[in-house]
């Protein structure tokens, strides 16, 4: 999808310290995948490149073809957008974190969740949703960007090192994070988390080596 360019408020005064300052940052338009990588992608790759399958590849509350891939690695991630690039005709990469939040948003200023203030509790049949692992892909209406599972079904990384306090020093046009670090970026809600759905501005991170059963990606590419 096309993420139109634009300016947006990054951040939350009402989330964790590390959403603030809310500050302005200017994007320029780039695509987006509309869904999450599944493991049907995945499994081109795996075929194409004979690389080893990823820990949870034959657990049957995983492996479903249109379940997002997971326990993928930051580097397992780049690997893949390096693997597409190479045979798609587009450079694919992982969104940076602006980015990411920016595209989440959907256009509107403000809103806590992609469809508004009310809780992640307040979508339909979130009770039973959830219960071993993700949901198969776009089962559930996108955002205004048309996007699918922007917030939920797995974390998602980013191409940023995660830095807590770099909202202070933050550039205003197409930031992409510090330098450095020891943890990678990552975005979006958990599976198996007890609150499923995450604020848009709502960040997180792990170490880019770790495999987790609540990690996938989505990609995204410059327009030209």
């Amino acid at each position: 999808m096309v993420i139109p360019a634009g300016w947006f408020w990054m951040g939350s005064e009402s989330g964790q310290e590390n959403e603030r300052p809310v500050h302005r940052v200017w994007i320029d338009s780039f695509y987006l995948a509309a869904c999450q990588v599944t493991n049907a992608e995945y499994d081109r790759f795996l075929n194409a490149t004979a690389s080893d399958v990823p820990p949870l590849w034959n657990d049957p509350n995983f492996n479903h073809p249109e379940q997002p891939v997971v326990a993928i690695s930051w580097f397992d991630a780049v690997t893949y957008s390096e693997w597409l690039s190479a045979i798609g005709g587009r450079k694919y990469r992982l969104p940076t974190e602006a980015e990411w939040e920016r595209a989440a948003r959907g256009g509107v200023e403000g809103n806590l969740f992609p469809w508004g203030d009310g809780p992640a509790e307040s979508l339909s049949n979130y009770a039973q949703r959830w219960k071993t692992g993700p949901e198969p892909v776009a089962r559930c209406a996108p955002n205004g960007f048309g996007l699918y599972d922007i917030c939920q079904n797995v974390h998602e990384w980013c191409s940023d090192w995660y830095q807590p306090d770099y909202y202070a020093n933050s550039l205003e046009r197409n930031p992409r994070g510090p330098e450095a670090g020891e943890r990678r970026a990552s975005r979006g809600g958990s599976w198996r988390h007890h609150i499923k759905v995450t604020r848009c501005a709502a960040r997180s991170s792990i170490p880019p080596q770790f495999r987790y059963a609540d990690y996938g990606f989505r990609l995204a590419a410059d327009l030209s």
